[in-house]
């Protein structure tokens, strides 16, 4: 089991660039496999995760160039070019593969199981598995709460749904409109919030006809897509921890270059100017169907907030580094209507809520959220990731200001699966 030690550290300074986004790197590879034509995508992430949906294409038929780079070439097959897997898909730590995919494969004339490590097969998969079956497809998990290995056996054909789903999750709604591209009819998807909406930029992108009213969003089955080529900008997500990081640590001053700014995505940002960070957003441009910027944060003293619904969904991958920030705050943050953290890579909730305590941070834990007390230093100890990327790097970031001593993070393998090069990056600012 690997481990990281941090030590405390000096002002921040540089500019520097993080990797692709990874909610974009599973989409472009996705749809531009079952597009026609070829797609050029620059950018990709190198993670596990995103390397793993492309693996999965690869093995279902799919010509790419370039796998394990940034720069990947990919010859779609079309809708129906997909072919029979040979066994079956190990997509690793990756929730978006497997629900994604889920909804890309429920469609096919062929049988697929879906599994991964230990972490992902404890991971309920209900919330897709439910209204794929509503649909006409053939799939199931696990016990009560369909937890991987999913089995898709073929089935005769899906229909299109109207949906209302109780959850605002962009891997649900991005499962069910992947599927609507080979139903009969269309698809409609209603969330009570709206959630991150890369999938439907991109499906407009490369040619397809969307419908969205407000919260729903409607694609009709059969469309073809047209490959185009891809600029993946950096991932926001991925930037959080340097803009905490740099926020939290005194005479800090960092530019992130070339960051995806989906307002979909932005919480982060909204959420630590709430705090009092400084955050500047420059050179703000569109590539492709995402917009783009250069975010230049500088050290900030920071105070507690009240954080949640429509705020939270917009960060809801932050929440992690979020609790490091409320940690190094002035005064009480609450974090509420965050339940869904409890089913992600580990439950974040818990975990977040133990490590936090054991470097001396006064946290409650609430059913659907934190209760944090900043101000006090916080002090170096042994802490673990649960097996999650997002919490080995906040508590990374925890070690640069952590009072006596070093800070070591056990089970810190799982952070190359979306952020390769996140310690040599941070370090390159000290």
């Amino acid at each position: 089991m690997e481990k990281m030690t941090i030590k405390p550290s000096g002002p921040l300074r540089g500019s520097v660039r993080v990797p692709g986004d990874k909610s974009i790197s599973h989409r472009a590879v996705m749809l531009g496999a079952i597009a026609e034509g070829t797609s050029r995508i620059s950018g990709f992430l190198t993670g596990e995760d995103s390397v793993n949906t492309a693996r999965a294409l690869a093995a279902m038929g799919v010509e790419i160039e370039g796998m394990g780079g940034t720069e990947l070439v990919v010859h779609g097959v079309g809708l129906r070019g997909l072919k029979a897997p040979g066994c079956a898909l190990d997509l690793g730590n990756s929730g978006t593969s497997i629900r994604l995919l889920s909804g890309l494969l429920s469609g096919q004339g062929f049988g697929s199981t879906l599994t991964g490590d230990q972490y992902l097969r404890k991971r309920p998969m209900t919330r897709i598995v439910k209204p794929l079956s509503m649909m006409g497809a053939m799939i199931s998990g696990q016990g009560e709460k369909n937890y991987p290995p999913l089995n898709i056996k073929p089935s005769g054909g899906l229909n299109g749904i109207v949906y209302s789903s109780p959850i605002a999750s962009a891997q649900v709604k991005s499962a069910i409109l992947l599927a609507g591209l080979y139903a009969d009819g269309t698809t409609t998807v209603t969330e009570p919030m709206k959630s991150r909406d890369h999938t439907e930029r991109m499906l407009k992108y490369m040619g397809a006809e969307l419908r969205e009213d407000g919260l729903s969003v409607s694609v009709t089955g059969g469309q073809k897509l047209i490959a185009r080529d891809f600029m993946v900008p950096g991932d926001l997500s991925s930037a959080a921890f340097l803009m905490v990081a740099v926020a939290v640590v005194p005479g800090s001053k960092v530019t992130i270059k070339d960051v995806g700014i989906n307002p979909t995505r932005t919480g982060i940002i909204d959420i630590l100017r709430l705090m009092g960070a400084r955050i500047a957003i420059g050179n703000v441009r569109n590539d492709g169907p995402e917009p783009i910027a250069d975010i230049t944060v500088k050290h900030s003293e920071l105070n507690g907030i009240e954080i949640g619904g429509e705020l939270l969904l917009r960060a809801i991958d932050e929440f992690p580094i979020i609790c490091i920030a409320a940690a190094a705050a002035h005064g009480t943050t609450v974090i509420k209507d965050a339940a869904e953290l409890r089913v992600k890579e580990s439950d974040r909730i818990a975990a977040m809520a133990g490590e936090l305590t054991k470097i001396g941070v006064n946290v409650l834990e609430t059913p659907d959220g934190l209760i944090i007390h900043g101000g006090t230093p916080i002090r170096a100890a042994e802490v673990d990731s649960h097996g999650d990327h997002r919490v080995a790097m906040s508590m990374a970031v925890a070690g640069l200001i952590a009072k006596g001593g070093e800070m070591i993070i056990f089970d810190t393998e799982n952070i190359k699966t979306s952020f390769p090069g996140f310690i040599e990056l941070l370090e390159s600012l000290k």
